[in-house]
């Protein structure tokens, strides 16, 4: 077979196609208008936040949200070291210093216990901790129970990066509704899309305003341009927010096909000693990648053997993301570390878990699969 199974590509059909021609018959095409608006207003109802501000990409929606609780360049910021990128580099676009923490090697996301200690540390030195920016891992939201008292306590702004997972929910809380301010992103590889974009949620209304100021270059209200400070060109296109508004729609049956996705992962890799899937207890989880970690002592073989097999095969994976304090661009960088990002790093994978999977890509996958673990049983 020569057409890759992707790893998470867009599911888009007839709703969204209609729903973009709407908007582009009705001659908004510009980061203004009837579907942006609408579109903001229905994102804030699914996540039960007072409101929201739709953006160009999650990056922006972050670089905004820390703007937002004050993050200045004096400050350090608490980021997880197993993320993407975009959460360190929305801490260096204002100057201030990502500090990394490590991760619970059960879900991947941060560590509770190692915030609180950061946070006495850094404030033992003199350090200002502008924020925490936890990260929702793989649409499994962080433990908001214990992390959010250490948060009001320390008196340190929370910034919920749930790019990962919309749709998902922690002690029945929607994902981006914990602490001052949350980030959601629509990138073409997320539960849903809207091709390039991104939503601060919050119940902070006054946040939210400045937010949409910054984001449309920070223009003044009158006639002619005026601008007293220096904003940006964040704004979501219209268009965008149209396709966004019919993803919403069908989000529900896209969880649902992910989930399934997921069950039928476990079930597979059930018998198989020394593999697990990460977070695979997290019934709330938007399932929107679904990753498996491996113990080669215990199974005889690594996670690289088996997305080297499925490459063969044209079929994508990826490695769990590389640690923060691993990436040259932030090579010498404080962090609380105890090994457990980096060896889920090394030991983990995510396989393919779009819910736009056909029945014949997710039997060939499957299929792959079977093979692999039948060669090394019989190896």
């Amino acid at each position: 077979m020569t057409d890759t199974v992707h790893l998470s590509p867009p599911d888009i059909g007839p709703l969204e196609e209609s729903y973009l021609i709407a908007a582009l018959r009705s001659g908004w095409a510009a980061p203004a208008g009837p579907d942006l608006e609408a579109f903001e207003q229905a994102i804030a109802r699914r996540v039960g936040t007072d409101g929201a501000v739709a953006v160009n990409s999650g990056t922006a929606a972050l670089h905004l949200a820390l703007l937002g609780v004050g993050v200045g360049p004096d400050d350090v910021v608490i980021v997880p070291t197993l993320t993407f990128v975009a959460t360190a580099n929305a801490v260096r676009y204002i100057g201030a210093r990502p500090v990394f923490v490590d991760c619970d090697p059960r879900t991947g996301n941060v560590d509770v216990d190692l915030v609180d200690e950061l946070i006495r540390r850094l404030r033992s030195r003199g350090e200002r901790v502008g924020a925490i920016v936890p990260v929702d891992m793989f649409g499994s939201c962080a433990d908001y129970r214990a992390l959010t008292p250490v948060c009001v306590e320390a008196g340190v702004p929370l910034v919920e990066d749930a790019a990962e997972a919309l749709g998902a929910s922690h002690d029945g809380g929607p994902a981006g509704s914990f602490g001052r301010v949350g980030v959601l992103s629509f990138n073409g590889n997320k539960i849903m899309t809207t091709s390039g974009g991104g939503m601060l949620v919050s119940d902070d209304t006054t946040l939210l305003a400045r937010a949409r100021h910054l984001a449309t270059q920070a223009r003044e209200p009158a006639r002619h341009y005026e601008h007293h400070e220096t904003g940006y060109n964040y704004r979501l296109s219209n268009l965008l927010a149209a396709l966004g508004r019919a993803q919403l729609l069908r989000l529900d049956g896209m969880i649902a096909r992910r989930r399934h996705l997921r069950d039928s992962y476990a079930k597979l890799f059930a018998p198989v000693p020394g593999v697990r899937l990460l977070n695979a207890e997290d019934t709330e989880s938007n399932c929107w990648l679904t990753v498996i970690t491996v113990e080669p002592d215990r199974c005889g073989w690594r996670a690289d053997d088996l997305a080297v097999h499925l490459a063969e095969r044209d079929i994508e994976t990826r490695p769990v993301w590389k640690p923060m304090h691993l990436q040259p661009v932030h090579r010498g960088a404080e962090g609380l570390l105890t090994g457990a990002a980096e060896r889920l790093f090394t030991d983990g994978v995510a396989l393919p878990s779009g819910s736009a999977l056909t029945e014949p890509q997710t039997a060939r996958v499957f299929t792959a699969i079977d093979e692999f673990l039948g060669l090394r049983v019989r190896g």
